[in-house]
């Protein structure tokens, strides 16, 4: 039978194409906030990490009402880098809302978002949306998405996709783009119409997959899923069927969403997306299942990780001055924790027990944890990201990257000079009003370090996206960084005369008046090698007063790395020292005659 007054969609789209912006005017016409309620934007982008960097990185459950019809709407994250959220969200709807920018058109994480939704063999509604920017051109981005359906082999059912026109910031939706109207309803009628209601057996014994999981302080752990078949109460016993093992648990309480709210419900039926508490044990991709009729569903599958890095124990002289979870165990418990919940992140211990070997989807994926990590209070250092291989036959296959950039005419040239170097192969290349857009393959590891340089040679001009597209043959070495770092040989406080005296040697990333230890890194060479410098050295005053003496000390703005542009710039014998108030760049040993010593026998 079908649950006829519900609908679960998933919204879906390339970064910054509006999601989240639609489904606040969808929230805000179906009065889910009062009149005169004062809300920010972008309400769902809880994290205070995603309202900084304006992306979705957590997927959201909200839900509205529109003519009786309960709508269960889920924001899921347009960075292909957190691709194990979108590959969960996918299990719980039933149609897609495939939101597109109508000037920039189809991007690299629209294919892959879409790709997902279609294998799934889910409805989409195409959202075309911004039409109200100046250089919006709607015709012919719908041309190219439905060049994109046709390139990712959509059945003829798919092909046949409605479109709505938007403009989300206004609270607009129109079903020509000549129609006039002023709200969002031809949106909701569209997923009222097109959309298929959830299907299954009301009457048969119960079937959920658990999809997400979240930690609450009051209830412990909270599952979340839809309910494929079946009714589920709170109080009732059930069987949770985890790699074919069967175990039973008593659910405390059935939560069903209303708005932003989780609200309790006695029981839920099939079709419904719910949260449950009181299973304690479960695990993402797991069976709730009738204790009588214990089925299990078939489990989620998730893109495998194509980048590691290994997290350690903090060994500069500044450890545990600035951090208060420090120890191995508190980051080996940390990092378990995390991957019960972010199912694309795999977590393995080492032979150094002080080292954690952590894989993820991407730079994004992995430096998201880091943030988040320093922000809760950890202090660790973080190795080079490498590229994760697999062995096919006996030969070495490595991940491989759907590029996409944007720059103007002017600084083409430059870019496909660094990309060439770096292994990238031009598949295609399209004029845009003002700009042009090429689109490569590259290895994983090429891309490592190139977002920054990317920046700096188009005078940050240039835009990058890029989509995981699969394993190929390896494609021989990359050169890596060309320049040595500047390396502090003692501990101390830089002075403004230390670094003006240095300035010439490179590019510094310190300022006067900061702590510095032995092996620390405080700037880039403008040669090939490493040097130890002394950045603390002071002025010693004499009693002879010379003409120039008292002139003012000019010093260059240092350049000051994020976390994302630290991780990029390392080499193999660097490490990035992560702290709640501080990232610093170091070499692995600290000790300038052991690291000679240690680079002389690498050499032989």
């Amino acid at each position: 039978m079908n649950n006829n007054e519900r609908r679960n969609v998933a919204i879906i789209a390339h970064v910054d194409h509006g999601k989240t912006t639609l489904v606040d005017a969808l929230l805000r016409q179906s009065h889910i906030f009062r009149q005169n309620e004062q809300v920010s934007e972008r309400v769902l982008d809880s994290g205070d990490l995603e309202r900084e960097r304006g992306i979705t990185i957590l997927s959201k459950n909200t839900a509205i009402w529109y003519k009786g019809i309960k709508i269960n709407i889920v924001d899921t994250p347009g960075h292909a880098d957190f691709g194990g959220e979108v590959e969960r969200i996918l299990n719980m709807v039933d149609g897609v809302l495939l939101v597109v920018d109508a000037f920039e058109g189809p991007m690299p994480q629209t294919k892959y978002v879409l790709r997902k939704a279609l294998e799934h063999k889910l409805k989409p509604i195409v959202v075309i949306n911004k039409i109200d920017r100046p250089e919006a051109r709607p015709d012919e981005v719908y041309d190219e998405v439905l060049e994109l359906f046709m390139e990712l082999d959509a059945d003829d059912e798919q092909l046949d996709f409605p479109v709505i026109y938007t403009a989300a910031k206004a609270g607009i939706a129109k079903k020509n783009i000549d129609d006039d109207s002023t709200t969002m309803e031809p949106l909701l009628e569209a997923i009222i119409k097109e959309m298929p209601a959830p299907s299954g057996e009301l009457d048969a014994p119960l079937q959920m997959v658990i999809t997400t999981l979240e930690a609450d302080s009051y209830v412990g752990k909270v599952a979340i899923g839809r309910i494929q078949r079946g009714t589920i109460k709170s109080g009732e016993v059930v069987a949770i069927i985890a790699d074919g093992n069967i175990s039973r648990a008593k659910i405390s309480k059935v939560y069903s969403y209303e708005g932003l709210q989780r609200v309790e419900a006695n029981e839920a039926q099939m079709g419904e997306i719910v949260a449950l508490t009181g299973l304690s044990e479960v695990s993402i991709g797991d069976t709730v299942a009738d204790v009588d009729c214990p089925e299990a569903l078939p489990s989620i599958r998730v893109d495998e990780p194509t980048l590691s890095v290994t997290f350690g124990v903090n060994t500069s002289p500044f450890a545990g001055k600035e951090g208060q979870f420090v120890t191995s165990r508190h980051i080996r418990d940390r990092l378990f924790k995390e991957a019960q919940t972010n199912v694309a992140l795999r977590v393995e211990e080492t032979d150094n027990a002080d080292v954690f070997k952590v894989s993820g989807r991407g730079e994004l994926h992995l430096s998201i944890l880091i943030e988040t990590m320093r922000r809760e209070g950890y202090e660790m250092q973080i190795g080079k990201p490498e590229v994760v291989y697999k062995l096919i036959d006996g030969k070495r296959y490595e991940p491989i990257e759907d590029l996409t950039v944007e720059v103007s005419a002017d600084y083409m040239g430059v870019v496909m000079e660094s990309l060439g170097r770096r292994k990238a192969e031009l598949k295609n290349m399209q004029q845009l009003s003002g700009y042009m857009r090429l689109n490569f393959l590259i290895p994983a590891r090429g891309l490592i370090g190139f977002r920054s340089e990317l920046l700096t040679s188009t005078r940050g001009n240039g835009v990058m996206n890029h989509v995981f597209h699969g394993y190929e043959l390896y494609k021989g070495d990359i050169a890596g960084r060309t320049r040595g770092s500047l390396v502090a040989f003692e501990q101390g406080l830089t002075t403004g005369y230390g670094i003006f005296n240095l300035q010439d040697r490179g590019v510094m990333f310190i300022e006067p008046g900061q702590q510095v230890y032995e092996g620390m890194i405080v700037g880039e060479n403008s040669r090939e090698l490493d040097i130890d410098i002394n950045p603390c050295k002071q002025k010693h005053q004499t009693n002879i007063r010379a003409s120039n003496s008292d002139e003012a000390i000019r010093l260059v703005p240092p350049r000051l790395l994020s976390l994302e542009q630290a991780l990029e710039y390392i080499n193999d014998d660097e490490l990035v020292e992560v702290t709640p108030s501080s990232i610093r760049l170091r070499k692995a040993i600290l000790d300038r005659t052991t690291r000679g010593r240690a680079a002389k026998n690498a050499r032989k």
